[in-house]
Formats: structure tokens, C-alpha cells, sequence
């Protein structure tokens, strides 16, 4: 989860996965879209990787990444858990409200 949340700490990350939310997008248009170098862009997108945010996949020379919202909604839901929000403690706490 700690990768997750430092891959999510830099804007420019979290603006690449708010354009991916749309489809899948070319290394290139990508880059295009930020005021940094490539290789810049480059470090973004092994970082966005590392954490399992994004799947990079080569078709016809080009790197077209996606979105993995698998891993994202695990982060959130284990940041979730942690802060004690969500789940069984909840689903307790509205049972008592309830009563």
C-alpha cells in the first residue's frame, strides 16, 4: 500500500490516472499533454507501474497504458480499514443507530 500512496503523492501521477480513466493512452500522448521531458515522463509511469496502477503494454512500437483499478480500490479500501471506516465496523455502528 505504501508504494500506492507514493506513486499517488506527485500531481502529475495523479493527473496521468485521472486521462487514463478515459482509455488507454500511448506513452506519447501522454507525455505530450505535461510540461516535462520524456524521460521525466518516463519516471512517472515506472513509478505509476511499480505500484500497480497502470499496465503498460507494446502494440506496434507503443507503449499504451490503462488503468488498474483493481490496485487502487484496494489501497482505498485498506486506508479505509485502517482509519477504521468502512466494512464490518460500520455495518456495526448503523446496526446500533438502527436500535
Amino acid at each position: 500500500m505504501n508504494a500506492v500512496f507514493d506513486a499517488l503523492s506527485h500531481p502529475i501521477r495523479r493527473e496521468v490516472l485521472e486521462l487514463l480513466k478515459r482509455g488507454g493512452m500511448t506513452a506519447g500522448e501522454l507525455a505530450d499533454r505535461f510540461p516535462v521531458s520524456k524521460p521525466t515522463m518516463s519516471g512517472h509511469f515506472a513509478k505509476l507501474k511499480a505500484a500497480g496502477l497502470i499496465r503498460g503494454e507494446n502494440r506496434a512500437g507503443h507503449i499504451v497504458y490503462t488503468l488498474n483499478m483493481s490496485t487502487l480500490e484496494e489501497a482505498v479500501m485498506g486506508f479505509m480499514g485502517r482509519m477504521g471506516v468502512g466494512g464490518a465496523a460500520d455495518a456495526a455502528a448503523a446496526e446500533g443507530e438502527a436500535a
